[in-house]
């Protein structure tokens, strides 16, 4: 066996770089992050043949002094920390003090700075094949400019694994904008081949942030977004959440930010994915931008060299938070949210029309509809729905009723033939103000307005300032119905139901253990577990709603949560399934013949209703036709 050996400092530095630098990009990431720990107000960033060729961060931070160059380019080298309680307790983005060495040892790299009492800037250059710096004076303002060329050029073999030029300038300036995000009170500038690709002002306002983060994220998501800030125990989590109609194919609008610092946590990842889960379509992402301030002693992020991932010091009591708070913003989301990123969105079409077309649009939406509210109804009264009278707002839900409930839903029933238009004329019920005495002129307007017509038997057409609505009725119907089954069996607790013999289940030592501890938390799921051996354990109650489940299948699956994540939903998630089935079956079909009373009824709960923007399946419920789109199919104004 050969002798051990210390390598060599250049040696050591590129297997480090193997870890820090993976490509362009990174480089970018290590520099800006240091302009940003040495206090910048401007970031500079350019690029040549997307960062192989030259890459260039330009700041205006505090410099580093003369005599500190030759040290700032040696490896764990830093200005950050200085002792165990520092590194215990970070809070600035960089602090391993590895960048500047691992990077100069696979370029040829040049930092230029001068600090504000220096009379002269200074400027050291160093190469990857000896390390060896030179300095010499030069002319530069206060700040620093890192220039590193020829990326890979002394490690042929990682050079080769770099993509295209556009691949890696994509993914510079995907750094970029994740910096961007995260300090808003920095400006920014990336140049690619002497183009301007984004300039960035420094955002201290709420408009400024907004503005910015539609010019990163597009300004489709900022429209459809939701403002969140709340605070707990000790943390913070604000920023914006997207509309669940707004959802993604890929997760590629999913930014996550600890004091500053962007990162990719499966904790955090699976709070989210808990928040949204009945509100998205199969296969869905949502898309969000969210910032989560902790003191920096409770989160350690010493625990990979790229500084992406952290490790909680109360994990679970974090997961908590990010859940229900994002839980909370969804559900407090109703359709006058969804109608304010639909104006935004239709607003520079409708601003840009001209003559016929915008005078109309504008004269609609400042005169009031003479339509029908929900009034007490004539025709036939859906049970537990509120369909039939005025605004019958949550109403109270028990599951001794679900039968009945589900007899009355089932007959289909027969309405007023006057009233019903599934595929006769909005003329019948399109009525005037006159038949519906008691409604002032001056009413406000509800965010759905109110329903004129049913088509085909599936769809509510209702009409309103901003335009035409259309709702899918069932969908509607069925989050409603399932929102009150949730409501319900929340104010009633989960039942157990003792299994006539016990199950045995063969698990890890690790899973028996676990089962053993958590035996109250198990209980309170409606699990009796008892531990009967090293490696089995005896199931002895289920949930009286999942006695049908698979329920070894379903312990396992609790128990990996619990080894994961500390906590387990999954009795909650598979319950909501079953309830989601019900609601479905439960809710009023196609074909369906509702009068004009029972359609705004059913409008009325829906703006009342949690989450009614989508069913439980993640389908969309209503949408917005606003008058500057049909004013566009109808070329009117040109």
């Amino acid at each position: 066996m050969p002798s051990i050996r210390l390598l060599s400092p250049r040696l050591a530095n590129q297997i480090a770089a193997g870890e820090v630098v993976e490509r362009p990009a990174s480089v970018v990431k290590e520099l800006v992050e240091n302009a940003l720990d040495a206090g910048a107000d401007r970031i500079d960033v350019e690029v040549e043949q997307g960062g192989v060729k030259l890459i260039r961060v330009r700041d205006d931070g505090s410099g580093i002094a003369e005599s500190d160059l030759p040290m700032a380019l040696s490896r764990h080298a830093t200005s950050k920390i200085a002792s165990l309680d520092d590194l215990e307790s970070v809070s600035s983005l960089g602090f391993r003090g590895e960048a500047l060495a691992s990077i100069s040892s696979v370029s040829r790299l040049a930092l230029t700075s001068r600090t504000e009492d220096q009379e002269a800037a200074s400027r050291v250059e160093v190469e990857g094949r000896d390390m060896d710096a030179r300095i010499s004076p030069a002319a530069h303002p206060v700040g620093t400019t890192v220039e590193v060329r020829d990326l890979f050029f002394n490690t042929p073999a990682r050079r080769k694994f770099l993509r295209t030029e556009k691949t890696e300038f994509n993914h510079v300036e995907e750094c970029v904008r994740r910096q961007a995000l995260g300090r808003f009170d920095a400006g920014f500038t990336l140049r690619h081949n002497q183009r301007v690709v984004q300039n960035l002002r420094p955002a201290e306002s709420v408009l400024d942030r907004e503005r910015r983060i539609g010019a990163l994220c597009g300004q489709k998501f900022i429209d459809n977004a939701v403002v969140i800030d709340a605070e707990a125990t000790g943390l913070r989590l604000w920023g914006w959440v997207a509309l669940p109609t707004f959802s993604r194919s890929q997760a590629d609008l999913q930014y996550f930010f600890v004091n500053g610092r962007v990162i990719r946590d499966r904790l955090v990842a699976h709070a989210v994915r808990q928040a949204y889960r009945d509100v998205l379509y199969n296969n869905r992402h949502p898309a969000f931008v969210l910032y989560l301030e902790v003191d920096p002693a409770t989160v350690d992020v010493n625990v990979h060299p790229t500084k992406h991932e952290v490790r909680f010091r109360d994990g679970r009591l974090v997961h908590d938070f990010i859940f229900r708070t994002l839980h909370k913003a969804l559900a407090d989301v109703r359709p006058d949210d969804h109608f304010r990123g639909a104006a935004a969105q239709s607003f520079s079409r409708e601003a840009a029309g001209q003559g016929e077309s915008q005078t109309d649009s504008q004269a609609a939406q400042a005169r009031p509809w003479n339509g029908q509210p929900g009034i007490p109804s004539t025709g036939n009264h859906i049970p537990g729905t509120g369909f039939g009278g005025q605004a019958a707002p949550q109403q109270e839900w028990k599951a001794s009723d679900q039968m009945a409930f589900y007899k009355s839903l089932g007959g289909g029933g027969v309405s007023s033939p006057q009233a019903s238009v599934s595929h006769g004329s909005t003329e019948s019920v399109a009525g005037s103000r006159a038949d519906y005495p008691g409604i002032a002129d001056d009413q406000a307007e509800p965010p759905l307005g109110y329903a004129i017509a049913q088509l085909h038997g599936i769809y509510v057409l209702a009409q309103s300032s901003a335009g035409m609505i259309v709702v899918d009725m069932h969908a509607a119907h069925e989050r409603i119905t399932y929102e009150r089954m949730k409501r319900a069996l929340a104010e009633q607790d989960l039942k157990s139901q003792p299994l006539l013999v016990p199950l045995s289940l063969a698990v890890s030592q690790k899973e028996a253990a676990l089962a053993e501890t958590h035996g109250d938390e198990l209980q309170q799921l409606g699990l009796q577990i008892e531990r009967i051996g090293p490696e089995t354990l005896a199931i002895r109650q289920v949930p009286a709603l999942l006695r049908g489940a698979d329920t070894e299948q379903l312990v396992r699956d609790v128990l990996s949560d619990l080894i994961e994540h500390g906590q387990s939903d999954r009795i909650e998630a598979v319950t909501h399934e079953l309830l989601g089935t019900m609601a479905c079956h439960g809710s009023v079909r196609a074909n369906r013949q509702l009068t004009i009373p029972e359609m705004n009824s059913l409008l009325r709960d829906m703006e009342a209703t949690e989450r009614s923007g989508q069913c439980n399946h993640g389908r969309p419920t209503w949408t917005l036709v606003t008058l500057a789109e049909l004013d566009k199919l109808f070329l009117r104004g040109r």
